[in-house]
């Protein structure tokens, strides 16, 4: 019989849950439990731990990270809503204690803010307008009173995040992805392609990817296939399969890492994205000056920002993507057509392979 893993929710859910608790809270009376939206358009129910009014105009409220079976530094992490209401009708969201601040670019928020995603700050927004009164706004604070101890067992430091998490989240949902044992829970994802009658599979690392070929190229559902970090493992699985064409698409952050021959792309195992763009960029005519800048960015968001200011974007990516085809194609032993789409968070297509190329219709590309 198979064993289904345990979902769990983002920190951008638990601060939603927290903050639309806080506000009921103040307005109606403390609950152990509320129902928030999500991005995905599913409504889920979050407990609450606590939920008080401290003042006439100030309530807050306790909810707890729960990550399902994922690995994930903050399972069982309480994170705090502080409200307090106003009469201007707007919402406005601050991070407090245990919330990072950003000090380096290339990531979702602007220096020198508060780590809270662009759409968990739009969940919490949507959760606290559900619950405010007519005409009113509100002031909401999230903290994470153990958030400082915990970012140390995150890449966040690294990132330039500092003194505390990041909330974060793209669904509101945790798919547990991390764990070894959820390897073989995604290779049915390939059984139901090829029922479906799918000859063309695309092949995504997780939720931007899936994203990205939904809405940019029109893929369909059924044909996606979330590899999550086992990129190696199910390329093994598809030619097990019989699977006959693959498009690998997804973020230059775990693509490039293919052209390394990284074929499990947790960070934990293995990360030398700044040296392949660096290197590529070389190749293709990057000054010394560019090439450092590379190897010293924060994130391949920014090293694709320096690129675009050399004038060296696409030319590297497409170098890259080659490299990746190379990789992917040795790896399934050249019995899958492989084709190649790097791209950016937003969707816009930074290099691709010759076969990518030559089939832009069925990419939608034109």
């Amino acid at each position: 019989m198979a064993k289904f893993l345990k979902y769990g929710i983002t920190t951008g859910a638990t601060a939603a849950a927290a903050a639309k608790a806080a506000v009921t809270a103040l307005v109606k009376e403390p609950v152990d439990r509320v129902v928030i939206p999500t991005p995905i358009g599913l409504r889920f129910e979050v407990p609450i731990k606590s939920s008080r009014k401290i003042s006439a105009d100030t309530a807050e409220a306790v909810a707890v990270k729960d990550a399902g079976q994922d690995i994930d530094a903050t399972d069982k992490m309480e994170i705090i809503a502080t409200v307090r209401l106003n009469d201007d009708g707007k919402i406005n969201i601050k991070s407090g204690v245990g919330i990072g601040t950003v000090t380096k670019p290339g990531l979702q928020v602007p220096i020198g803010e508060g780590a809270i995603n662009p759409v968990p700050k739009s969940m919490i927004t949507e959760a606290v307008k559900e619950a405010l009164p007519l005409g009113k706004g509100a002031e909401v604070t999230i903290n994470a009173p153990e958030g400082a101890n915990i970012a140390k067992k995150t890449m966040n430091a690294k990132l330039g995040i500092k003194g505390g998490i990041s909330i974060l989240g793209t669904t509101g949902v945790v798919k547990p992805l991390s764990l070894e044992a959820c390897r073989r829970s995604l290779v049915p994802q390939i059984d139901v392609a090829l029922a479906r009658g799918y000859k063309r599979i695309y092949f995504v690392p997780g939720n931007i990817g899936e994203r990205i070929a939904k809405q940019k190229f029109g893929a369909p559902e059924d044909a996606i296939v979330q590899t999550g970090d086992f990129v190696g493992y199910m390329l093994d699985k598809a030619v097990e399969k019989g699977v006959k064409e693959i498009i690998v698409l997804g973020h230059s952050g775990k693509l490039v890492k293919l052209a390394a021959n990284i074929f499990n792309t947790h960070h934990k195992v293995g990360d030398a994205r700044n040296e392949v763009i660096a290197s590529y960029a070389g190749a293709v005519g990057a000054d010394t000056t560019t090439i450092n800048a590379l190897l010293s960015a924060n994130t391949s968001d920014e090293g694709s920002e320096i690129l675009r200011k050399a004038n060296l974007l696409e030319a590297t990516y497409d170098r890259i993507a080659e490299r990746v085809h190379q990789r992917v194609s040795d790896r399934v032993e050249n019995k899958i057509k492989i084709s190649v789409v790097i791209v950016s968070m937003d969707g816009k297509v930074l290099g691709m392979d010759e076969n990518a190329r030559c089939n832009k219709p069925w990419l939608n590309l034109t």
